[in-house]
């Protein structure tokens, strides 16, 4: 039996790629601030012209936001970086193996971070709703007429929370369970299989 062959040392110029694509993430997803093109230039290619590097930079941001926003897996991303390695003024196939070594290494915690960011600051604590008669009213006639009140506690976690009190008549409660009923009609029309 023949020995495997060793592992081929890595391209040369992998290093400062991968150590870019960190940066890249760095800045984009992990919200370092500290991370500028002009530390990444002098650390990783001092040797670039800004217009160059700047271009390296770009490509290599975009294809990390085109390969995270589509969160994709080792099949997607092989066949991505594939059709990239053919496009005219696409990248090398050194680099797609860095790529998709980076990837490999970083999916999770990049996807994650998008999660984070795409959250809204405030959560919704807690919510209680009633129907109650009015009781009071510029109007005579819309004494005892029945409003649904919708009280929600907002806020971020360990902070004092926001109060939002929301009053429907029954016209506007008719309107929002038509509206729902509409929603449900349409979901259920997209969801069942022909």
């Amino acid at each position: 039996m023949a020995a495997p062959d060793p592992p081929q040392p890595p391209p040369e110029g992998s290093k400062p790629l991968s150590a870019l694509l960190s940066g890249i993430a760095q800045a984009a997803y992990y919200g370092n601030a500290d991370i500028t093109e002009e530390l990444l230039r002098g650390q990783l290619y001092p040797e670039a012209a800004p217009e160059e590097f700047r271009a390296l930079r770009a490509k290599m941001g975009g294809l990390l936001q085109s390969i995270a926003s589509a969160d994709m897996d080792l099949n997607q991303l092989e066949a991505f970086l594939t059709a990239q390695t053919k496009k005219q003024g696409g990248i090398t196939s050194d680099q797609a193996a860095v790529i998709a070594k980076f990837w490999k290494n970083h999916r999770m915690k990049i996807h994650e971070s998008l999660i984070d960011q795409s959250r809204w600051d405030n959560v919704l604590k807690n919510m209680n709703w009633r129907v109650d008669l009015k009781s009071q009213s510029r109007h005579i006639d819309q004494i005892n007429t029945p409003v649904a009140i919708v009280e929600m506690e907002l806020g971020k976690i360990g902070q004092e929370s926001e109060f939002l009190c929301l009053e429907f008549d029954e016209a506007k409660v008719s309107q929002m369970l038509k509206k729902l009923s509409e929603i449900e009609e349409s979901m259920n029309s997209l969801t069942q299989t022909t």
